[in-house]
């Protein structure tokens, strides 16, 4: 009987406070864990409502001098809160000294330790979802070098934070930083192969027609999961570098180099956590494409377009890419999401089930493997 009554009663009062820069996203979560505490309820009208009772609002307030603060509008005495930030949304600004500055990611960190400060140890937990993990790029040291991803989870852990949700870590042994607290590393992986093989109905009827392509040797690994789970030869393009330079705060690639079988008449899926500028998308895609590769997908975590997306419309004009398939963890512009070359994958149902699991004190690895669940997406599409 005791367990039965620890699986339907929630931890705490569930209490999402979605900041600004991920405000889209926290609301779809509320709507989706609403549905799905009302039992599939048709009504909208009552969805929402429901929604409402878990909508923390707050207000980050900023002066003309470019501090801030963060003031919560009502009590979370003994709520069971969880915090969601996007510090890569660029869109987010503000008035400093009578020019509009835009949020970076230091920033949108800072928002979030006042949102802990603003709650006051008044929770009864306090979990942050941080999509993309904040200073991830700058998680080991080379040299005389700052460890930003570590000092700021033992910023957290220190302020309260007991548990921490983040997706496709750049190396998940960061964890190590914080050895007392829980920080969960997620992979999109199934969202993303679910809405890929959706929009790509024929893609797999030929399985010989098909193959994956890490463009690195440290995306090997995802590149061989997803071969693995999909039953496809996968190859991997290595990036020879001029280590005598550094550009943009990296080492320039002089060269790709292919190992893998041929891949002429192929259809090719790149995948890999990131897209900051592109470059080294389009420089795989043309080497491809030299090589007579057929239609190229790319399917990432996160999406960042750091230099414009015009370079990807051209590259889908000429036929080189295809299609680029990428979450809404963290901020795309609409202009984007509208164009023909791109599909967003929707993680809000993902997360709301997270979340929903959580709130119940319940364990989250079956929706953490998603080997299972593709092989039912895999045979689902088979069947049909």
């Amino acid at each position: 009987m005791e367990n039965k009554k620890q699986s339907i009663i929630p931890y705490g009062e569930l209490g999402i406070i979605a900041l600004e820069s991920c405000r889209e996203l926290g609301e779809k979560i509320c709507t989706h864990i609403a549905n799905m505490r009302l039992e599939n309820a048709n009504d909208e009208k009552i969805i929402n409502e429901k929604a409402k009772t878990f909508f923390i609002s707050i207000e980050e307030i900023r002066f003309s001098n470019g501090e801030g603060k963060v003031k919560i509008s009502e009590s979370v005495r003994g709520k069971d809160i969880y915090i969601l930030a996007d510090i890569g949304n660029y869109s987010c600004t503000y008035k400093m000294f009578g020019f509009t500055n835009h949020k970076g990611p230091d920033e949108h960190f800072q928002d979030i330790k006042r949102v802990v400060s603003a709650i006051g140890g008044r929770a009864r937990k306090v979990t942050v979802i941080m999509p993309m993990l904040y200073e991830a790029r700058q998680h080991k040291r080379k040299g005389r070098e700052s460890l930003d991803c570590a000092i700021g989870l033992q910023e957290l852990e220190r302020l309260g934070v007991e548990e921490i949700l983040t997706f496709d870590v750049h190396d998940p042994t960061i964890q190590n930083a914080i050895p007392l607290s829980s920080l969960v590393n997620i992979y999109p992986t199934y969202e993303i192969l679910k809405t890929f093989l959706k929009t790509e109905k024929d893609v797999l009827v030929d399985k010989s027609k098909m193959i994956v392509i890490s463009p690195d040797t440290g995306a090997m690994d995802r590149a061989v999961y997803y071969s693995s789970v999909l039953g496809l030869d996968v190859g991997l393009f290595y990036k020879r570098r001029d280590h005598t330079k550094v550009v943009h705060g990296k080492n320039p690639i002089v060269e790709h180099e292919y190992m893998g079988r041929p891949i002429e008449n192929q259809n090719i899926l790149i995948v890999d956590d990131m897209i900051a500028s592109g470059e080294s998308i389009f420089d795989i895609a043309v080497e491809l494409k030299k090589r007579n590769a057929k239609n190229i997908y790319v399917s990432t975590t996160f999406a960042l377009f750091t230099e414009g997306a015009e370079k990807f419309e051209k590259f889908h004009k000429e036929g080189i890419i295809n299609k680029v398939y990428s979450t809404n963890l963290t901020y795309i512009p609409k202009e984007i999401k509208d164009r023909e070359w791109f599909k967003e994958v929707d993680m809000s149902e993902f997360l709301a089930r997270i979340v929903n699991q959580l709130n119940y004190d319940k364990s989250i690895s079956s929706l953490l493997d998603a080997t299972e669940s593709i092989q039912k997406l895999l045979k689902k599409i088979n069947n049909k």
